[in-house]
């Protein structure tokens, strides 16, 4: 299955994006649909963080309070990390059973820390959501409420934009309309689906 990972940092757009591939498609894996199907009521992943962050993160019946989560984690980095080793293996595993399960031409794995796991996710193409850090800090403002304080602790719990920058093999840059982002999708999923039309020939006469 030929596959591509797309990334970003938070607020660039990768949702928006990865929905255009999707209707387009595509198979769409995305790594926070994942942890949060992990993190449902009564699943395993669920019990684990509830031991080591707190009872108190679940409600009466047992649903995770994720503010409260994200609030305890992005305020101590030896906290997320504890996370990270604790959710990582499993989102990791999910999404490749579902590549394994796609029926697609190709495969788009939406891994938001893709730079920190590059090794777990050995794609064929690196596909980067790009805006400038002003810009992210407005969208995430807006949309998750937070204040600066907030904003900058999410930031400092992902890359730096460079170090996207020089894992990428392609580029959108997300600044302008809606619609000029369906059309530079568009572009690209032309493009990977010759790409993967080329990668099945060549397995198959390998083969």
């Amino acid at each position: 299955m030929y596959t591509v990972a797309l990334t970003g940092g938070i607020g660039s757009g990768k949702s928006t994006v990865s929905a255009i591939f999707d209707q387009l498609g595509a198979a769409v894996v995305d790594a926070d649909v994942v942890s949060r199907e992990l993190m449902r009521s009564g699943q395993p992943a669920l019990r684990q963080v509830a031991q080591r962050f707190g009872e108190d993160l679940l409600d009466e019946q047992g649903v995770l309070n994720r503010a409260l989560l994200r609030q305890r984690v992005f305020a101590d980095t030896v906290q997320r990390r504890h996370l990270e080793a604790i959710m990582h293996p499993l989102i990791r595993d999910a999404m490749w059973r579902q590549v394994k399960q796609a029926d697609a031409p190709y495969v788009v794995l939406v891994v938001p820390l893709l730079y920190e796991h590059q090794a777990d996710y050995p794609t064929h193409r690196v596909l980067l959501v790009d805006v400038p850090e002003a810009i992210q800090r407005s969208r995430v403002k807006r949309r998750d409420q937070l204040d600066d304080v907030g904003v900058d602790r999410v930031l400092a719990s992902q890359s730096q934009r460079d170090q996207r920058l020089q894992i990428a093999d392609d580029v959108i840059h997300n600044t302008t309309t809606l619609a000029d982002l369906q059309v530079e999708v568009a572009r690209l999923h032309q493009r990977y689906l010759r790409l993967a039309d080329v990668a099945l020939i060549e397995r198959e006469t390998q083969g």
